[in-house]
């Protein structure tokens, strides 16, 4: 089947689709879910503070010591290999490799006190993209299944598509760029879990494109890429050929190819299966998912400033994709050699490739955002699965550490110029205000006007909560 099923919502002008269902009773209050999304449209909701979310996923763990939680009066053991520079918020040291996002640190807050105990890198994916812990053990696998949790793109890709008219919409409401998270990992054998339905069903997987790589040893997150190389296609048919847009529109026998793979679908989906059909169709034939992923579009000065890297052009694409209706868009920062941001060996590529990459994109989105006044209605959140251990080795590398880790937060309502919560003099633990990834899936979904407490059908159609003791982290808004 197609990894492509959504709805969208217009631009600047979308309806909250808060789902007031409540734990209780029958889990459903008595409401079918079309007469909630009816309700709500009345005024039954409340009205959200974001209408849509770009998540910048850095896969790997950045240092907290190397970006936003800076130590310089630790040991030097410690306090790392680079230093703070002045920002435009009180009390936030951050790196000086980060000179772009310092200039406008009055835009963005930080929270310091990420955290949570499943210290590694398949199972911090899962947590920190659907804010339930991976059911697999630390170590009992890598890659997605069907019992995983749904993403918090996918819950919001559910909502969209059971809102009147969902289906017919020709553009999805949940993307993941530029790739797949581990499609360059170990010749792409792992699929990471964390950004699928999971138990919500395939239906809710999101539009997810895909980028070549020169080769093996490549990276485009580091280098420039031509604009052959940036086309963004569409990852295609589960387990066959991969299908681009302009392939898509000329062949009419796309819904044969549907067919065959019908049977792969479980029993219990037959009866959704034309519905997803003909959604998946609308969307590979759609000129305005075309016209979104075309990053040719965009000004050469625009993209200039964003970076010609595939990090930069991803970010700047994920903009492009919230402007034409998307609700949330997961752009990952993948690794390609098995480090990256996972810097075991030592703080190299962090300072010459990573570090600047990512300010220059993350500061370029919040500075256009900011400048065409969307940036108040769409939430920025970027972070890693984890941070790094205190104490480094000779060459600045630095092990797992998810008891701490920073999160970058923008718009959608966020205070401006503000860091949230305090870490002890080493950045190894929180002295205050801990926040787990069931408080950030709490209050990214709170943003949206999606109630934390919703309850969706699992696999056996039991109403689960798509958050468990998740707060919603209301002093970040102000």
């Amino acid at each position: 089947m197609l990894s492509i099923v959504g709805g969208p919502y217009a631009a600047c002008d979308r309806v909250s689709r808060r789902n007031i269902l409540q734990a209780g009773g029958a889990g459903l209050l008595g409401l079918s879910l079309p007469r909630l999304l009816e309700a709500e449209s009345s005024g039954v909701s409340d009205r959200p503070r974001a209408k849509s979310v770009i998540f910048l996923f850095l896969f790997g763990g950045p240092s907290q010591l190397e970006t936003f939680d800076m130590k310089p009066e630790a040991p030097d053991t410690v306090r790392g290999p680079f230093r703070p520079i002045a920002c435009r918020t009180p009390g936030l040291l951050i790196c000086d490799r980060l000179p772009r996002l310092a200039q406008i640190s009055d835009k963005f807050s930080v929270l310091r006190t990420m955290s949570h105990s499943y210290n590694d890198h398949s199972g911090g994916a899962h947590y920190i993209q659907t804010g339930k812990r991976w059911h697999l053990p630390i170590g009992g696998g890598f890659s997605a299944t069907p019992k995983d949790w749904p993403s918090m793109g996918s819950v919001t890709e559910y909502l969209s598509q059971h809102a009147p008219g969902g289906l017919q919409q020709d553009l999805a409401s949940y993307a993941v760029i530029p790739n797949r998270l581990g499609r360059y990992q170990e010749q792409g054998r792992y699929v990471r879990p964390g950004e699928y339905a999971g138990w919500l069903g395939r239906g809710y997987n999101p539009l997810t494109t895909k980028i070549e790589r020169r080769n093996p040893e490549d990276d485009p997150y580091w280098r420039d890429c031509t604009d052959e190389e940036l086309a963004f296609e569409i990852a295609g048919l589960s387990g066959a050929s991969d299908l681009t847009i302009e392939r898509s529109r000329r062949r009419a026998s796309l819904v044969d190819e549907f067919d065959q793979s019908r049977k792969e679908f479980e029993a219990k989906r037959t009866r959704d299966y034309d519905r997803f059909r003909e959604r998946a169709f609308a969307l590979t034939t759609s000129e305005r998912t075309r016209s979104a992923l075309d990053i040719r579009r965009e000004p050469d000065a625009v993209r200039d400033r964003y970076g010609r890297h595939l990090f930069g052009q991803s970010v700047l694409l994920s903009r492009r994709l919230i402007e034409a209706g998307v609700r949330f868009v997961t752009v990952h920062y993948d690794c390609c050699d098995g480090y990256g941001w996972d810097s075991h060996r030592d703080s190299n590529d962090v300072n010459k490739h990573l570090l600047p990459t990512m300010d220059q994109a993350v500061a370029s989105l919040i500075e256009d955002l900011d400048a065409s006044g969307c940036l108040e209605e769409t939430l920025v959140v970027c972070l890693g699965e984890m941070g790094r251990t205190p104490k480094a080795n000779a060459n600045w590398g630095r092990d797992h550490w998810s008891t701490l880790f920073p999160a970058l937060i923008a718009g959608g309502g966020i205070r401006r110029g503000e860091t949230f919560g305090a870490s002890d003099k080493d950045a190894a633990y929180a002295l205050d205000s801990p926040a787990s990834p069931e408080d950030l899936a709490a209050t990214i979904y709170s943003a949206l006007g999606i109630d934390p407490e919703l309850r969706l059908p699992d696999a056996q159609g039991r109403p689960t909560a798509i958050v468990e003791e998740g707060r919603v982290l209301e002093e970040l808004f102000g």
